[in-house]
């Protein structure tokens, strides 16, 4: 599997503009299978349990609130290139007839 770090560069979503791109991202995400709807869940719980653990530790050491932080802005690193790497094959290519 191919990892896509940016919308733009999906092989189907090449030279639209970005309300198009998130419009047709939505409708793939909608066309997920459910163990790959699980999967990109569980990766949202592993990014998003530890920041909630590092904020309720606050009271005894104010910078675990740092590090919560620095946790919750791993997610679009983690989670979006997994998430644009399972949509794009629901995504549909464009066709050599659009090209031309």
């Amino acid at each position: 599997m191919k990892f896509y770090f940016s919308t733009r560069h999906i092989p189907g979503l090449q030279g639209l503009p970005l309300t198009e791109r998130v419009k047709r991202l939505d409708n793939a995400a909608k066309q997920l299978s459910v163990p790959e709807k699980t999967l990109l869940n569980i990766l949202k719980l592993l990014v998003f349990v530890p920041v909630f653990a590092l904020i309720l530790q606050t009271a005894s050491n104010w910078t675990s609130l740092l590090w919560a932080g620095v946790v919750f802005l791993l997610y679009p690193l983690i989670i979006k290139p997994i998430q644009y790497s399972i949509c794009a094959k629901y995504i549909a290519q464009p066709s050599s007839k659009e090209n031309a």
